[in-house]
Parts: C-alpha cells; structure tokens; sequence
C-alpha cells in the first residue's frame, strides 16, 4: 500500500470535515437501526472513536498503517488496515453484519468510485445504509483558482492521496 499524506493526524485533531458533518451526520444515525457501523477510510479514527464514545457500535478501515495505529491509542479492536482493491474486508471484520457504511471525504479520492460503491454494497446487510461525503469544489472555488493560478498545483499529480475525481451536485 502506497502511504498516503496525512493531515495532522493526532489522536485529539478531528479532520477538517468534522466540525461541519457531525451534526448532519448524526441526524442520519439512530441506533436502533443503525447498528454496526463500518467507516471505510477513517483516517486516524476520530470519527469511530466519536461515535463509540456516543454509545454506537463502529468500527473503522484504511489504507493508511500511520492513520490505523493512532486509531488504535484509543480503541484498540476496532481500526484495521484496508486494502480496498482486494474486493474483501480485513479478516477481523468478515464476520460482522454491517447496517451502515459511512465514508466521509473519501470517494474523490478513489480511481474507480463505481467499484467503491460495489465493495460497500457487498459487504453491507441486504437493507443496510450508505452514508458518503465528498467536498464540492463549487463556481467560487474554482474562480479562486483561476485568479490565483493554482489549477496546476491542484491537480497536482504528484500529491499522494490528493482529489483525483471532482463532483458537482448534478454528477
């Protein structure tokens, strides 16, 4: 696996997301219905540990072995590191039954979003939920880097880990 750029990954620092997500998030969930819950690209894990802490049942992947090992200070048996491209969960998680797959600020960072999609659906319940974020890049957004010619440094095809796909609200 290819070790991708963290983003000031401390076990106390939440990502950037979620300050903005956590209530919409949470009025998502309801722990009646949703009860195991997988965080596919979970980072250092401050989402799981959060929703742990708030009496769910969750448990969290990713690609990276930096982002897994600081999840795991806190909550030891729920972070495993996931390699996406096999098609198959950690061998740790086989045998849940997962109702919820949340994965937030994750899917522009995929090179097949459709095959992530699929993963999910197999390995969810047949009535399980998707929950899926991913950042807007929006008409002010995009005027900023056209004054400031950052376009190249944007799409840089260098950054590890970077925005590979771009979505709009249509598409």
């Amino acid at each position: 696996m290819v070790e991708y750029k963290d983003y000031g990954f401390e076990m106390s620092d939440p990502a950037h997301t979620f300050q903005y997500l956590t209530d919409p998030l949470l009025a998502l969930l309801d722990k009646n219905v949703n009860n195991c819950i997988l965080d596919l690209g979970c980072g250092n894990g401050y989402l799981v540990n959060f929703l742990v802490a708030k009496g769910y049942n969750a448990f969290g992947t990713d690609a990276s072995a930096k982002g897994i090992a600081i999840a795991r200070q806190i909550n030891p048996d729920r972070f495993f590191l996931q390699d996406i491209s096999t098609g198959k969960l950690p061998d740790e998680l086989q045998k849940q039954q997962f109702d919820t797959i949340i994965s937030t600020e994750v899917i522009e960072h995929l090179y097949d979003p459709v095959g992530f999609i699929e993963f999910c659906k197999k390995v969810l319940n047949k009535s399980g939920e998707i929950i899926i974020s991913t950042p807007y890049h929006g008409y002010l957004k995009n005027i900023a880097l056209s004054l400031f010619n950052k376009w190249d440094f944007h799409f840089g095809p260098m950054w590890y880990g970077g925005h590979i796909k771009f979505w709009s609200k249509k598409h």
